[in-house]
């Protein structure tokens, strides 16, 4: 039995669909649940134009508060259940990268997270977070579609 399962989020209806398995899962074997929410970095570029470029600052307020309201749906969902749930909010251009440190930092022995469907040349270029995640985890990765 898993005991604590890593929750990431996007925001995106199907990681909805993974929120609602592991919290259903954590509330009928007693696990707790850690939800990420890996938000983008000012994507800084020194050839960009002063007068053009963003505050990076409020980009990244931006992306954490937004992180902040995906992760906002796990922690109500888990508190309607009964179910223990920490959050934590990561900065990366690298989402699998995070998610897996997350996992080995707190002691999860399952990831439950969605995948986005790309196939053909989309799923070429631009490859999967998911896929990434699967082939890196020492731990088992339940993907839903």
């Amino acid at each position: 039995m898993f005991k604590t399962i890593l929750v990431p989020t996007d925001g995106s209806d199907r990681s909805d669909k993974a929120i609602t398995m592991a919290v259903d899962y954590a509330k009928h074997c007693g696990a707790r649940l850690v939800a990420i929410s890996v938000a983008e970095p000012y994507p800084f570029s020194p050839l960009a134009e002063s007068a053009m470029a963003i505050d990076p600052v409020l980009y990244e307020d931006n992306m954490k508060a937004l992180a902040t309201q995906h992760l906002q749906k796990i922690s109500d969902a888990a508190a309607a259940a009964g179910v223990a749930c920490e959050t934590l909010i990561t900065l990366s251009f690298n989402p699998d990268e995070e998610i897996i440190k997350a996992a080995q930092s707190h002691g999860c022995d399952a990831i439950f997270m969605s995948s986005h469907g790309r196939s053909g040349l989309s799923r070429v270029f631009l490859g999967s977070k998911t896929q990434k995640v699967l082939a890196h985890s020492t731990i088992p990765v339940l993907v839903l579609r």
